[in-house]
């Protein structure tokens, strides 16, 4: 085994127990208790909690997906509901809402509606399609996918298209 590999299986097995601890703390409501990571990914978690507002396309291993203002790729939900997030504090922490996008102009190359609703703290957030947008706390940097296809907190984890849909690939195809 190359040693690259016995550090990508490191990062998986501390991956999945942050997962499993912020999990245990879930707010027991059905969407924020109970879930587990069951994808591997690289990356550790990041320092960095700045935020520049903004939505772009850019092209990852998925293919074009949507991502914020810093280039950190976005998620949806699928136990959210168009206009409604369910994810609970404790999924708040794991996987950050997009701050909501200001002024009219929308971004090149996104054909999908940009909106937003209010996050389970109150707090405005964006919309794709109508889908409420996180990011993953495990990306580290632009072009990183490392929560797509995760399976917790009442759903799955999967990059935004640009046509506001999931990518459900797991690379190679942008799914839309």
């Amino acid at each position: 085994m190359k040693r690259t590999d016995h550090a990508r299986i490191a990062r998986a097995g501390a991956l999945a127990a942050a997962l499993l601890t912020v999990a245990a703390c879930g707010s027991g409501g059905g969407y924020g208790g109970g879930g587990t990571a069951t994808k591997s990914s690289s990356g550790t978690k990041g320092s960095s909690t700045s935020v520049t507002p903004g939505l772009k396309v850019a092209s990852t291993s998925l293919g074009k997906v949507v991502v914020d203002g810093r280039g950190m790729t976005v998620y949806l939900l699928t136990s959210d509901k168009p206009g409604k997030s369910l994810c609970s504090a404790s999924c708040l922490s794991v996987w950050p809402a997009v701050p909501a996008v200001a002024g009219k102009a929308k971004p090149a190359g996104i054909t999908a509606p940009i909106g937003s609703t209010a996050d389970t703290s109150g707090k405005q957030m964006a919309t794709v399609g109508g889908w409420p947008l996180y990011t993953f706390a495990q990306d580290q940097v632009p072009g990183d996918v490392n929560g797509q296809g995760i399976k917790s907190f009442g759903g799955t984890w999967w990059a935004v298209s640009p046509s506001g849909k999931a990518v459900t690939g797991s690379g190679g195809s942008s799914g839309y």
